[in-house]
């Protein structure tokens, strides 16, 4: 199929905070949706107008509520963030992936696969064992055979190829920082970020997880939602 997204129609497949920056635009903050996540937004709203202030561009791709990063979303992002970019003329601009829960598997995942540079992700309580998370829950099944149906392969290659755990030899070597409530009960600390750190830390990686106490699921205490912002601003600095 062609590519129809230009910067005219841009707003009907994505959020885009780019008019709110004043001055050089420093980084692209991708904020991937969790699942079943499918907002609109017809105006701006808080964190984009504070990164604004910091040269931030944040961009929400409206990607298919199901979509477990599949290749079709990776596509999907890639066209938007090109759109961004030729817009703008940002051949060096810091890509900043981020998201919560499947939109945390999602951050991590499009590192492996976008034809993009990704410089750094910052994720919110990630799915990181796909295989693992596919018998977590009763509601997962349906949506992980719904996003990758069209696979050339089994579906447990599929949730593989598409869980970070297993992919960590494909994702690049840039700054990794997890924030994961302990007492989340939709995507498990102790089966998702231990085993994650410990084979991110032994493939050499730039890794960093922070253990949210008394929390449960993506629900960051407020010192804790201050880092995550804090650290976005960190990581789109020159």
């Amino acid at each position: 199929m062609e590519k129809i997204i230009n910067y005219d129609n841009l707003r009907k497949f994505a959020y885009v905070s780019d008019k709110l920056v004043i001055g050089k635009i420093k980084a692209i903050m991708l904020d991937f949706m969790g699942l079943g996540g499918m907002a609109m937004h017809d105006s701006d709203f808080g964190d984009a107008k504070d990164l604004a202030k910091h040269g931030i561009v944040v961009v929400k791709p409206y990607y298919n509520p199901w979509c477990w990063m599949n290749k079709q979303a990776v596509d999907y992002t890639d066209e938007i963030v090109d759109v961004v970019i030729n817009k703008y003329d940002l051949k060096d601009v810091k890509i900043i992936s981020t998201g919560l829960s499947m939109g945390g598997l999602c951050a991590l995942v499009y590192c492996a696969y976008s034809k993009h540079k990704v410089t750094s992700c910052i994720v919110n309580c990630p799915v990181c064992d796909l295989v693992y998370h596919y018998t977590e829950r009763n509601d997962l099944p349906r949506t992980l055979y719904s996003a990758y149906y069209g696979f050339d392969g089994t579906l447990e290659e599929a949730l593989k190829a598409h869980s970070p755990y297993h992919i960590v030899d494909k994702l690049p070597k840039i700054p990794y920082i997890v924030f994961h409530c302990n007492e989340d009960n939709a995507v498990s600390f102790e089966k998702h970020a231990l085993p994650f750190k410990e084979r991110m830390i032994n493939f050499g990686h730039n890794y960093k997880l922070y253990k949210v106490e008394g929390r449960g699921h993506v629900d960051l205490s407020p010192y804790m939602r201050n880092e995550f912002f804090n650290t976005i601003i960190q990581q789109s600095q020159d």
